[in-house]
């Protein structure tokens, strides 16, 4: 999914984003305020956008303490929400039927990072388990993602 598209869902939702030169965080969210580190390459910020927004979607208060157990469940839910937002099943399966073969290809075609793309996919194993079937494909996330028609 595009930058500009998630901007434009932020604004729908009344959320107002802004690009600064944050130090310490890629992202933040506080009420309706997005903040956005200016300096990087808009697909990570694309990919950090989704996760504000499944902050938003998803989370309730502050959850900055990771030592606490309910807040790395709420940190959790928030990226499933931004996987799902910038890539999803159904995302891996049209990739790979537009010819994109490899993990490099994958995540350009899905406007995505590699790592990003990596953490989906981590996230979609411990999910699913080694693979899944979606419509009529196979998706296998061990020993490595591959995707095959079933007939």
């Amino acid at each position: 999914m595009d930058y500009d598209i998630l901007l434009a869902e932020a604004d729908k939702d009344n959320l107002i984003t802004k690009e600064k030169p944050l130090k310490a965080y890629d992202g933040r969210i506080k009420g309706n305020r997005i903040l956005i580190r200016k300096d990087m390459k808009t697909t990570q910020k694309g990919c950090v956008l989704a996760e504000e927004l499944g902050h938003y979607h998803t989370t309730v208060g502050s959850i900055l303490d990771q030592n606490n157990s309910a807040n790395r469940k709420q940190e959790q839910r928030a990226r499933a929400w931004a996987y799902n937002k910038m890539i999803g099943l159904v995302g891996i399966i049209k990739a790979y039927e537009h010819g994109c073969y490899s993990l490099h290809e994958t995540a350009d075609y899905l406007n995505v990072t590699e790592e990003f793309l990596n953490e989906a996919l981590t996230y979609y194993k411990n999910k699913h388990g080694i693979y899944t079937t979606v419509d009529n494909y196979i998706i296998y996330f061990e020993p490595s993602l591959g995707i095959g028609k079933l007939i």
